[in-house]
């Protein structure tokens, strides 16, 4: 079986995806102290170092895990990429999250694994182009064949709307980023995408968190639990069509800072539309004022297993917190596992026809 690493795993999207196309993740690297609960839970037999990557030397990976440089089929990772995303409104150069892919180098150039698979926001190869060219320019350096491109994960079967860059990389063999499997109207011999119908299909009805916290807590009922809504929001969902803008609201109900505007953000205090992929799951994925969270038909927001299952975990995944903010934070930062599942497959297979 190949191995990987998984670099800045979270709570393990990314790691399950590469579990289901057969690769071993003998390792992972994660800081925050609630996604490295959740990764630990799901993956027992994994060595996770929980510490600042930066301070991690590939030797003592290498010595940890028993591999000699050159030994490892995949290093996979996910930097965090709040620095580059398009939801953040002021770019700072000095963010230091901007520099971690260089730590991505680093590792390569300890480990020189045979493959390498990285997947970031669309704008690193905008606002964080000067870093992806001195990371590109270090990995050729290296020997590593480069292929890469911003991807839209609706295109491969994820019902979601969520676009992400992916770098894929052979040490001396090419590795190509895999053709789109599905479309929005399912054309040129592919399928059509997704929806959030699909997606839901088959659980009941959710557990109010309050509920659930009375009653042994939400990992109890595997996180199918929602916020309470307040009477104003309720009010305001009533109003809102499915895939709708939060502009069918009515002026008295708007909050303050919306009164007579019909600009800016139009997905907050939205619905989802049952017919179509969802927004991209983010970390307010159960607020109602954080984006079209609300659920299709029902006064109410998706739950957490609801933006799980938007973001391809499987049922059994254990969100391994009690802490509705953390698990929404765990899910909303993850990679789709099926997306990564496929770029995993791409990996697998040129190292297959590599041997």
């Amino acid at each position: 079986m190949f191995k990987a690493i998984d670099l800045f795993c979270g709570g393990g999207g990314l790691t399950e995806g590469l579990k289901q196309a057969n690769f071993e993740v003998i390792s992972a690297v994660e800081n925050n102290n609630s996604a490295a609960e959740t990764f630990k839970a799901n993956n027992k037999k994994c060595h996770l170092f929980q510490e600042d990557i930066r301070f991690i030397s590939s030797h003592e990976i290498m010595d940890k895990v028993g591999i000699k440089s050159g030994e490892l089929s995949l290093l996979a990772g996910c930097p965090p990429c709040q620095g580059f995303s398009s939801l953040t409104k002021n770019y700072n150069p000095k963010d230091k999250r901007n520099s971690l892919i260089s730590e991505v180098s680093r590792l390569v150039k300890g480990l020189m694994p045979k493959a390498i698979m990285i997947e970031n926001v669309p704008g690193l190869m905008t606002k964080g182009i000067d870093f992806l060219d001195n990371f590109i320019s270090d990995l050729q350096s290296l020997g590593y064949e480069v292929d890469y491109k911003v991807l839209q994960v609706a295109d491969y079967g994820v019902p979601q709307d969520r676009k992400r860059f992916v770098l894929l990389a052979g040490h001396g063999f090419k590795i190509k980023i895999p053709e789109a499997t599905h479309s929005r109207d399912g054309r040129d011999g592919t399928l059509p995408w997704n929806t959030v119908k699909m997606a839901f299909e088959g659980l009941d009805t959710p557990v109010p968190h309050i509920e659930a916290v009375k009653n042994g807590g939400p990992r109890l009922f595997n996180w199918h639990v929602i916020r309470t809504l307040t009477p104003i929001n309720i009010e305001r969902l009533k109003h809102v069509r499915p895939g709708g803008p939060r502009y069918d609201i009515p002026d008295h109900l708007r909050p303050d800072c919306h009164k007579g505007k019909n600009k800016g953000y139009s997905n907050v205090y939205g619905r989802m539309d049952f017919n179509s992929v969802s927004p991209t799951i983010t970390c307010g994925c159960t607020v109602l004022s954080k984006g079209r969270f609300g659920h299709p038909t029902e006064l109410r927001t998706i739950s957490v297993r609801e933006a799980a299952r938007l973001q391809t975990f499987p049922d059994h995944f254990d969100i391994a917190t009690s802490f509705i903010d953390d698990a929404c934070r765990i899910i909303g930062n993850a990679l789709p596992c099926k997306f990564a599942k496929i770029m995993s497959n791409a990996c697998y297979e040129a190292l297959m026809n590599k041997k």
